[in-house]
Protein backbone atom coordinates (compact mmCIF):
# COMPACT_ATOMS: atom_id res chain seq x y z
CA UNK A 1 0.00 0.00 0.00
CA UNK A 2 2.78 2.41 0.96
CA UNK A 3 4.62 1.62 -2.30
CA UNK A 4 1.49 2.15 -4.38
CA UNK A 5 0.82 5.47 -2.62
CA UNK A 6 4.40 6.61 -3.33
CA UNK A 7 4.12 5.73 -7.02
CA UNK A 8 0.82 7.62 -7.27
CA UNK A 9 2.40 10.68 -5.65
CA UNK A 10 5.39 10.60 -8.01
CA UNK A 11 3.13 10.32 -11.07
CA UNK A 12 1.04 13.26 -9.88
CA UNK A 13 4.15 15.37 -9.42
CA UNK A 14 5.42 14.43 -12.88
CA UNK A 15 2.10 15.36 -14.50
CA UNK A 16 2.12 18.68 -12.66
CA UNK A 17 5.64 19.47 -13.87
CA UNK A 18 4.76 18.58 -17.47
CA UNK A 19 1.69 20.79 -17.60
CA UNK A 20 3.30 23.66 -15.76
CA UNK A 21 5.95 24.38 -18.42
CA UNK A 22 4.99 28.00 -19.04
CA UNK A 23 3.01 27.40 -22.26
CA UNK A 24 -0.16 28.64 -20.56
CA UNK A 25 -0.58 30.77 -17.48
CA UNK A 26 -3.09 30.22 -14.70
CA UNK A 27 -5.27 32.89 -16.30
CA UNK A 28 -5.33 31.07 -19.64
CA UNK A 29 -2.69 33.24 -21.26
CA UNK A 30 -0.73 31.42 -23.96
CA UNK A 31 3.04 32.03 -24.04
CA UNK A 32 4.96 31.52 -27.28
CA UNK A 33 8.74 31.52 -27.57
CA UNK A 34 10.05 33.19 -30.74
CA UNK A 35 13.70 32.49 -31.50
CA UNK A 36 15.09 35.17 -33.80
CA UNK A 37 18.43 35.08 -35.59
CA UNK A 38 18.46 38.83 -36.24
CA UNK A 39 21.94 40.13 -35.47
CA UNK A 40 22.34 43.56 -36.98
CA UNK A 41 21.34 46.34 -34.60
CA UNK A 42 18.58 47.67 -36.86
CA UNK A 43 17.21 44.18 -37.43
CA UNK A 44 17.18 43.21 -33.75
CA UNK A 45 15.44 46.48 -32.94
CA UNK A 46 12.78 45.90 -35.62
CA UNK A 47 12.05 42.37 -34.40
CA UNK A 48 11.85 43.37 -30.75
CA UNK A 49 9.58 46.33 -31.52
CA UNK A 50 7.20 44.08 -33.45
CA UNK A 51 7.07 41.62 -30.55
CA UNK A 52 6.20 44.50 -28.21
CA UNK A 53 3.48 45.70 -30.57
CA UNK A 54 1.99 42.20 -30.72
CA UNK A 55 2.02 41.82 -26.95
CA UNK A 56 0.38 45.21 -26.49
CA UNK A 57 -2.58 44.21 -28.66
CA UNK A 58 -2.85 40.48 -27.85
CA UNK A 59 -3.14 40.11 -24.07
CA UNK A 60 -4.16 36.45 -24.32
CA UNK A 61 -1.11 35.38 -26.38
CA UNK A 62 2.23 36.57 -25.09
CA UNK A 63 5.35 36.23 -27.23
CA UNK A 64 8.77 35.95 -25.62
CA UNK A 65 11.71 37.09 -27.77
CA UNK A 66 14.66 34.66 -27.66
CA UNK A 67 17.95 35.64 -29.28
CA UNK A 68 19.60 32.93 -31.39
CA UNK A 69 22.73 32.88 -33.55
CA UNK A 70 23.33 31.95 -37.18
CA UNK A 71 26.70 30.46 -36.20
CA UNK A 72 25.19 27.57 -34.26
CA UNK A 73 21.54 27.43 -35.24
CA UNK A 74 21.45 23.96 -36.83
CA UNK A 75 23.09 22.12 -33.94
CA UNK A 76 21.23 24.21 -31.37
CA UNK A 77 17.87 23.46 -32.99
CA UNK A 78 18.64 19.76 -33.33
CA UNK A 79 19.48 19.58 -29.63
CA UNK A 80 16.34 21.48 -28.67
CA UNK A 81 14.14 19.28 -30.89
CA UNK A 82 15.51 16.07 -29.47
CA UNK A 83 15.27 17.41 -25.93
CA UNK A 84 11.69 18.63 -26.33
CA UNK A 85 12.72 22.24 -25.69
CA UNK A 86 12.30 23.76 -29.15
CA UNK A 87 10.93 27.32 -29.41
CA UNK A 88 7.40 27.59 -30.81
CA UNK A 89 8.39 29.93 -33.65
CA UNK A 90 11.72 29.29 -35.34
CA UNK A 91 13.75 31.70 -37.47
CA UNK A 92 16.09 29.86 -39.85
CA UNK A 93 17.00 29.63 -43.55
CA UNK A 94 15.23 27.44 -46.07
CA UNK A 95 18.34 25.43 -46.96
CA UNK A 96 18.51 24.27 -43.33
CA UNK A 97 14.95 22.94 -43.16
CA UNK A 98 14.98 19.72 -45.20
CA UNK A 99 16.27 17.33 -42.55
CA UNK A 100 14.14 18.97 -39.84
CA UNK A 101 11.04 18.73 -42.06
CA UNK A 102 11.61 15.12 -43.09
CA UNK A 103 12.57 14.28 -39.51
CA UNK A 104 9.18 15.36 -38.20
CA UNK A 105 10.46 18.27 -36.11
CA UNK A 106 8.59 21.03 -37.96
CA UNK A 107 4.84 21.48 -38.32
CA UNK A 108 3.25 21.24 -41.75
CA UNK A 109 1.72 24.69 -42.21
CA UNK A 110 -0.36 23.86 -45.28
CA UNK A 111 -3.73 24.03 -43.51
CA UNK A 112 -2.70 26.69 -40.98
CA UNK A 113 -1.54 29.55 -43.19
CA UNK A 114 -4.00 32.37 -43.93
CA UNK A 115 -4.96 32.97 -47.56
CA UNK A 116 -3.56 36.50 -47.40
CA UNK A 117 -0.08 35.23 -46.70
CA UNK A 118 -0.10 32.36 -49.19
CA UNK A 119 -1.26 34.64 -52.01
CA UNK A 120 1.09 37.51 -51.16
CA UNK A 121 4.25 35.39 -51.34
CA UNK A 122 4.94 33.97 -54.85
CA UNK A 123 4.98 30.23 -55.46
CA UNK A 124 8.66 30.38 -56.43
CA UNK A 125 9.36 31.40 -52.82
CA UNK A 126 7.05 28.77 -51.33
CA UNK A 127 8.99 26.19 -53.35
CA UNK A 128 11.97 26.85 -51.06
CA UNK A 129 10.07 25.62 -47.99
CA UNK A 130 8.03 22.82 -49.56
CA UNK A 131 9.25 19.30 -48.84
CA UNK A 132 7.20 16.42 -50.15
CA UNK A 133 3.56 17.42 -49.82
CA UNK A 134 4.04 19.82 -46.90
CA UNK A 135 5.04 23.43 -46.29
CA UNK A 136 7.41 23.73 -43.35
CA UNK A 137 8.28 27.40 -43.22
CA UNK A 138 7.26 30.84 -44.39
CA UNK A 139 9.97 32.45 -46.59
CA UNK A 140 10.10 36.15 -45.77
CA UNK A 141 13.52 37.70 -46.49
CA UNK A 142 15.80 37.03 -49.46
CA UNK A 143 18.81 38.55 -51.14
CA UNK A 144 20.30 38.20 -54.61
CA UNK A 145 24.02 37.98 -55.16
CA UNK A 146 25.15 41.14 -56.88
CA UNK A 147 28.35 42.84 -57.99
CA UNK A 148 29.43 45.69 -55.74
CA UNK A 149 31.56 47.90 -57.98
CA UNK A 150 33.96 50.84 -57.66
CA UNK A 151 31.85 53.28 -59.67
CA UNK A 152 34.72 55.69 -60.34
CA UNK A 153 36.98 52.92 -61.63
CA UNK A 154 34.31 51.56 -63.98
CA UNK A 155 33.40 55.01 -65.28
CA UNK A 156 37.01 55.95 -66.01
CA UNK A 157 37.64 52.61 -67.77
CA UNK A 158 34.85 53.24 -70.26
CA UNK A 159 33.35 49.75 -69.92
CA UNK A 160 29.65 49.25 -70.51
CA UNK A 161 27.75 49.47 -67.25
CA UNK A 162 25.20 46.64 -66.94
CA UNK A 163 21.64 47.03 -65.71
CA UNK A 164 18.94 44.50 -64.78
CA UNK A 165 17.44 45.08 -68.23
CA UNK A 166 20.78 44.71 -70.02
CA UNK A 167 23.22 42.69 -67.87
CA UNK A 168 26.64 41.38 -68.79
CA UNK A 169 26.87 37.81 -70.04
CA UNK A 170 29.33 35.50 -68.31
CA UNK A 171 31.83 35.70 -71.22
CA UNK A 172 31.48 39.50 -71.26
CA UNK A 173 32.04 39.62 -67.50
CA UNK A 174 35.29 37.70 -67.92
CA UNK A 175 36.44 40.04 -70.71
CA UNK A 176 35.66 43.12 -68.64
CA UNK A 177 37.45 41.91 -65.51
CA UNK A 178 40.47 41.17 -67.71
CA UNK A 179 40.30 44.68 -69.15
CA UNK A 180 40.11 46.24 -65.68
CA UNK A 181 43.15 44.34 -64.39
CA UNK A 182 46.83 45.26 -64.39
CA UNK A 183 49.56 46.94 -62.36
CA UNK A 184 48.82 44.73 -59.36
CA UNK A 185 45.11 45.44 -59.46
CA UNK A 186 42.33 42.99 -60.23
CA UNK A 187 38.99 43.34 -61.97
CA UNK A 188 37.25 41.12 -59.40
CA UNK A 189 37.78 39.58 -55.97
CA UNK A 190 35.79 36.39 -55.41
CA UNK A 191 35.29 35.70 -51.67
CA UNK A 192 34.84 31.93 -51.79
CA UNK A 193 35.55 30.68 -48.31
CA UNK A 194 32.15 28.97 -48.66
CA UNK A 195 32.18 28.25 -52.42
CA UNK A 196 29.30 25.82 -52.84
CA UNK A 197 26.13 27.87 -52.43
CA UNK A 198 27.59 30.83 -54.35
CA UNK A 199 28.57 28.61 -57.27
CA UNK A 200 25.35 26.58 -57.43
CA UNK A 201 23.02 29.55 -57.01
CA UNK A 202 24.73 31.64 -59.69
CA UNK A 203 24.83 28.61 -62.00
CA UNK A 204 21.06 28.69 -62.39
CA UNK A 205 21.56 31.65 -64.75
CA UNK A 206 23.53 29.39 -67.08
CA UNK A 207 21.06 26.52 -66.86
CA UNK A 208 22.98 24.61 -64.20
CA UNK A 209 20.95 22.41 -61.89
CA UNK A 210 23.41 19.70 -60.70
CA UNK A 211 20.79 17.83 -58.63
CA UNK A 212 18.29 15.82 -60.67
CA UNK A 213 15.29 14.08 -59.14
CA UNK A 214 14.04 10.95 -60.89
CA UNK A 215 10.51 9.56 -61.16
CA UNK A 216 11.25 7.45 -58.08
CA UNK A 217 11.93 10.61 -56.08
CA UNK A 218 15.63 9.88 -55.70
CA UNK A 219 18.22 12.57 -56.44
CA UNK A 220 21.40 12.06 -58.47
CA UNK A 221 24.19 14.51 -59.22
CA UNK A 222 25.07 15.24 -62.84
CA UNK A 223 27.61 17.96 -63.60
CA UNK A 224 26.55 19.14 -67.06
CA UNK A 225 27.60 21.99 -69.35
CA UNK A 226 25.34 24.52 -67.66
CA UNK A 227 26.88 23.63 -64.31
CA UNK A 228 30.38 24.32 -65.65
CA UNK A 229 29.88 27.91 -66.89
CA UNK A 230 30.25 29.74 -63.57
CA UNK A 231 33.04 27.62 -62.03
CA UNK A 232 34.98 27.72 -65.32
CA UNK A 233 34.66 31.52 -65.41
CA UNK A 234 35.95 31.89 -61.86
CA UNK A 235 38.76 29.39 -62.45
CA UNK A 236 39.91 31.12 -65.62
CA UNK A 237 39.75 34.57 -64.06
CA UNK A 238 41.95 33.39 -61.19
CA UNK A 239 44.35 31.08 -63.04
CA UNK A 240 44.46 32.12 -66.71
CA UNK A 241 43.64 35.82 -66.94
CA UNK A 242 44.83 36.69 -63.43
CA UNK A 243 41.91 39.12 -63.35
CA UNK A 244 40.61 37.66 -60.08
CA UNK A 245 42.63 38.14 -56.92
CA UNK A 246 44.04 34.75 -55.88
CA UNK A 247 44.36 35.85 -52.24
CA UNK A 248 40.62 36.30 -51.68
CA UNK A 249 39.48 32.86 -52.87
CA UNK A 250 39.63 31.58 -49.30
CA UNK A 251 38.14 34.72 -47.76
CA UNK A 252 34.74 35.65 -46.48
CA UNK A 253 32.80 38.56 -47.95
CA UNK A 254 33.72 41.06 -45.24
CA UNK A 255 37.40 40.23 -45.64
CA UNK A 256 37.42 41.68 -49.16
CA UNK A 257 36.09 45.12 -48.22
CA UNK A 258 39.37 46.74 -47.04
CA UNK A 259 41.04 45.83 -50.36
CA UNK A 260 37.98 46.99 -52.27
CA UNK A 261 38.04 50.37 -50.53
CA UNK A 262 41.80 50.61 -51.12
CA UNK A 263 41.34 50.24 -54.89
CA UNK A 264 42.80 46.76 -55.25
CA UNK A 265 39.67 45.27 -56.86
CA UNK A 266 37.15 46.86 -59.18
CA UNK A 267 34.28 44.56 -58.15
CA UNK A 268 33.32 42.08 -55.45
CA UNK A 269 30.42 39.59 -55.85
CA UNK A 270 28.48 39.78 -52.57
CA UNK A 271 25.04 39.33 -51.10
CA UNK A 272 22.78 42.37 -51.43
CA UNK A 273 22.81 42.98 -47.66
CA UNK A 274 26.54 43.78 -47.68
CA UNK A 275 25.55 47.29 -48.72
CA UNK A 276 25.06 48.09 -45.06
CA UNK A 277 28.69 47.29 -44.24
CA UNK A 278 29.81 49.33 -47.22
CA UNK A 279 27.77 52.34 -46.11
CA UNK A 280 29.22 52.05 -42.62
CA UNK A 281 32.84 51.36 -43.57
CA UNK A 282 33.57 53.03 -46.92
CA UNK A 283 35.99 55.98 -46.82
CA UNK A 284 34.48 59.40 -47.30
CA UNK A 285 33.98 60.11 -50.99
CA UNK A 286 34.23 56.47 -52.07
CA UNK A 287 31.74 56.01 -54.93
CA UNK A 288 30.25 52.55 -55.29
CA UNK A 289 27.28 51.00 -57.05
CA UNK A 290 25.33 47.76 -57.27
CA UNK A 291 25.34 45.83 -60.54
CA UNK A 292 23.37 42.68 -61.40
CA UNK A 293 25.26 39.40 -61.51
CA UNK A 294 26.03 38.21 -65.06
CA UNK A 295 23.31 36.48 -67.07
CA UNK A 296 23.41 33.21 -68.98
CA UNK A 297 21.06 31.03 -71.00
CA UNK A 298 18.42 31.41 -68.27
CA UNK A 299 18.83 35.16 -67.99
CA UNK A 300 19.26 36.55 -64.48
CA UNK A 301 17.84 33.47 -62.76
CA UNK A 302 19.54 32.88 -59.48
CA UNK A 303 19.15 30.40 -56.65
CA UNK A 304 18.25 31.72 -53.23
CA UNK A 305 17.64 30.32 -49.76
CA UNK A 306 15.32 32.79 -48.02
CA UNK A 307 15.15 33.36 -44.31
CA UNK A 308 12.16 31.52 -42.91
CA UNK A 309 9.77 31.30 -39.98
CA UNK A 310 8.66 27.80 -38.96
CA UNK A 311 6.59 26.31 -36.16
CA UNK A 312 7.81 23.41 -34.05
CA UNK A 313 5.79 20.21 -34.43
CA UNK A 314 5.81 19.83 -30.63
CA UNK A 315 4.31 23.28 -30.04
CA UNK A 316 0.89 22.94 -28.37
CA UNK A 317 -0.14 26.31 -29.80
CA UNK A 318 0.43 26.03 -33.55
CA UNK A 319 -2.62 28.14 -34.44
CA UNK A 320 -1.50 31.03 -32.23
CA UNK A 321 2.09 30.71 -33.52
CA UNK A 322 0.91 31.05 -37.13
CA UNK A 323 -1.22 34.06 -36.17
CA UNK A 324 1.90 35.75 -34.81
CA UNK A 325 3.83 34.89 -37.98
CA UNK A 326 1.00 36.41 -40.03
CA UNK A 327 1.21 39.58 -37.92
CA UNK A 328 4.98 39.72 -38.24
CA UNK A 329 4.72 39.45 -42.03
CA UNK A 330 2.00 42.00 -42.72
CA UNK A 331 3.31 44.07 -45.68
CA UNK A 332 4.27 47.12 -43.60
CA UNK A 333 6.00 44.90 -41.04
CA UNK A 334 7.80 42.89 -43.72
CA UNK A 335 9.19 46.17 -45.07
CA UNK A 336 10.48 47.05 -41.60
CA UNK A 337 12.21 43.68 -41.33
CA UNK A 338 13.69 44.01 -44.82
CA UNK A 339 15.04 47.49 -44.14
CA UNK A 340 16.51 46.32 -40.84
CA UNK A 341 18.40 43.49 -42.57
CA UNK A 342 19.11 45.38 -45.83
CA UNK A 343 17.46 42.50 -47.68
CA UNK A 344 14.41 42.08 -49.90
CA UNK A 345 11.00 40.90 -48.70
CA UNK A 346 9.38 37.98 -50.46
CA UNK A 347 5.91 39.55 -50.28
CA UNK A 348 4.67 41.21 -53.46
CA UNK A 349 2.90 44.01 -51.57
CA UNK A 350 5.98 44.80 -49.48
CA UNK A 351 8.15 44.91 -52.61
CA UNK A 352 6.00 47.75 -53.91
CA UNK A 353 6.93 50.00 -51.01
CA UNK A 354 8.74 53.19 -52.16
CA UNK A 355 11.40 52.71 -49.48
CA UNK A 356 12.57 49.60 -51.38
CA UNK A 357 12.48 51.23 -54.82
CA UNK A 358 14.66 54.22 -54.17
CA UNK A 359 17.96 54.83 -55.91
CA UNK A 360 19.56 55.55 -52.53
CA UNK A 361 22.02 52.79 -51.71
CA UNK A 362 20.80 51.06 -54.89
CA UNK A 363 17.70 49.52 -53.33
CA UNK A 364 15.96 49.73 -56.70
CA UNK A 365 18.60 47.57 -58.42
CA UNK A 366 18.06 44.76 -55.93
CA UNK A 367 14.28 45.04 -56.09
CA UNK A 368 14.44 44.68 -59.87
CA UNK A 369 16.14 41.30 -59.39
CA UNK A 370 13.54 39.87 -57.01
CA UNK A 371 11.43 38.30 -59.77
CA UNK A 372 14.46 36.30 -60.99
CA UNK A 373 15.13 34.54 -57.67
CA UNK A 374 14.42 30.81 -57.61
CA UNK A 375 14.69 27.96 -55.16
CA UNK A 376 18.34 27.04 -54.63
CA UNK A 377 19.28 23.80 -56.46
CA UNK A 378 20.05 21.89 -53.26
CA UNK A 379 16.98 23.12 -51.39
CA UNK A 380 15.18 19.81 -50.86
CA UNK A 381 18.14 17.42 -51.16
CA UNK A 382 18.62 15.24 -48.11
CA UNK A 383 22.28 14.76 -47.33
CA UNK A 384 23.24 18.08 -48.90
CA UNK A 385 25.05 19.40 -45.77
CA UNK A 386 27.33 16.33 -45.68
CA UNK A 387 27.91 16.46 -49.45
CA UNK A 388 28.73 20.16 -49.23
CA UNK A 389 31.16 19.82 -46.33
CA UNK A 390 32.91 16.56 -47.24
CA UNK A 391 32.82 16.55 -51.04
CA UNK A 392 31.88 19.80 -52.75
CA UNK A 393 33.69 22.41 -50.63
CA UNK A 394 37.16 20.84 -50.89
CA UNK A 395 36.61 19.98 -54.58
CA UNK A 396 35.61 23.52 -55.55
CA UNK A 397 38.40 25.03 -53.45
CA UNK A 398 41.00 22.87 -55.19
CA UNK A 399 39.54 23.64 -58.61
CA UNK A 400 39.48 27.39 -58.06
CA UNK A 401 43.05 27.35 -56.80
CA UNK A 402 44.16 25.48 -59.94
CA UNK A 403 45.11 22.30 -58.09
CA UNK A 404 42.70 20.12 -60.10
CA UNK A 405 41.03 20.40 -63.50
CA UNK A 406 37.39 20.50 -64.54
CA UNK A 407 37.21 16.76 -65.29
CA UNK A 408 38.41 15.85 -61.80
CA UNK A 409 36.00 18.36 -60.29
CA UNK A 410 33.16 16.72 -62.21
CA UNK A 411 34.19 13.22 -61.16
CA UNK A 412 34.44 14.10 -57.48
CA UNK A 413 31.13 15.95 -57.38
CA UNK A 414 29.33 13.11 -59.15
CA UNK A 415 31.05 9.93 -57.97
CA UNK A 416 31.77 10.85 -54.36
CA UNK A 417 28.65 12.99 -54.11
CA UNK A 418 26.23 10.28 -55.25
CA UNK A 419 27.72 7.89 -52.71
CA UNK A 420 26.89 10.39 -49.96
CA UNK A 421 23.34 11.07 -51.19
CA UNK A 422 22.62 7.35 -51.57
CA UNK A 423 22.90 6.88 -47.81
CA UNK A 424 20.03 9.31 -47.29
CA UNK A 425 17.75 7.83 -49.94
CA UNK A 426 17.55 4.16 -49.03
Amino acid sequence: MRTRWFITLVMALLLTSCTGDGDSGDDGTVTLRFQSLAWQEESVEANQELVKEWNATHPDVKVEYVQGSWDSVHDQLLTSFEGGEAPDIIHDASDDLADFAYGGYLADLTDLLPARLTSDIPQRSWDTTTFGDGVYGVPFLQEPRVLIANATWLKESGVRIPTPDDPWTWPEFRQITDRLSGDGKHGVAWPLKEPVSATLNLSLSAGGQLFHRGSDGKVTIRFEEGDAVVPRTIHDQANTDRSASPTTLGSGGSDTLPGFFAGKYAMVPLGFSYRQQIVQQAPKGFDWQVLPAPAGAEGLSQGVSPQTLSVAEDSPHKKEAVEFVDFLLQPKNMVRLALGDWMLPTGTEALKDPALRTGRNDWATGTALAAHLRSAPAQSVRGYPEWKDKVATPAFQEYYSGAIGLDELRERLEKDGNLVLARYQR
